[in-house]
């Protein structure tokens, strides 16, 4: 996983960035504001303009070589962090994806408010189903075998049963 250049280097901690993106939405009249972390997907889901919307993050696996290896040169062969300082480079991963999230979600907001565009269309992706999909997770095999194809699927939705 590549981190965000957004973000490099931030000091924000996740807790910081996490608590930003409640407030903002808060800001924006959301109706409700939920966070929680199971394995190595973190969600973040809110109520506003009668939809709810969810953004899942996927975390890095903290036992990955990105953290736990180095090189001292491209050809060498790897060597072993200290566990802290494999830590220490998790936890900047994890506060450089929520710092971005943060970005995202403030960004949206702000091209709402100033009428760039609808609500509907910087979420869409994010609006979560009746079966607990989000419209993105629904769409996107639909669209690539659209592409496969080369024509446009007579229903991107599935209708309701």
């Amino acid at each position: 996983m590549t981190p965000p250049t957004y973000a490099k280097g931030t000091t924000v901690s996740a807790a910081s960035s996490r608590a930003e993106i409640e407030n903002t939405i808060a800001r924006f009249k959301a109706d409700g504001f939920a966070f929680g972390t199971q394995g190595n997907r973190a969600t973040v889901q809110f109520l506003a303009q009668g939809r709810q919307i969810r953004f899942d993050l996927t975390l890095p696996d903290s036992n990955s070589p990105q953290f736990t290896q180095y090189r001292r040169s491209p050809h060498s062969t790897p060597t072993r962090r200290t566990p802290d300082a494999a830590a220490k480079m998790y936890e900047q991963a994890i506060r450089e994806l929520w710092r971005a999230l943060a970005l995202a979600v403030k960004a949206k907001l702000a091209a709402v408010e100033a009428g760039i565009a609808s609500f509907e269309d910087e979420f869409l992706a994010y609006v979560v189903m009746p079966d607990g999909r989000t419209v993105g997770e629904t769409i996107r095999p639909e669209v690539a075998r659209a592409y496969e194809l080369g024509t446009a699927p007579l229903q991107l939705l599935p209708g309701p049963s």
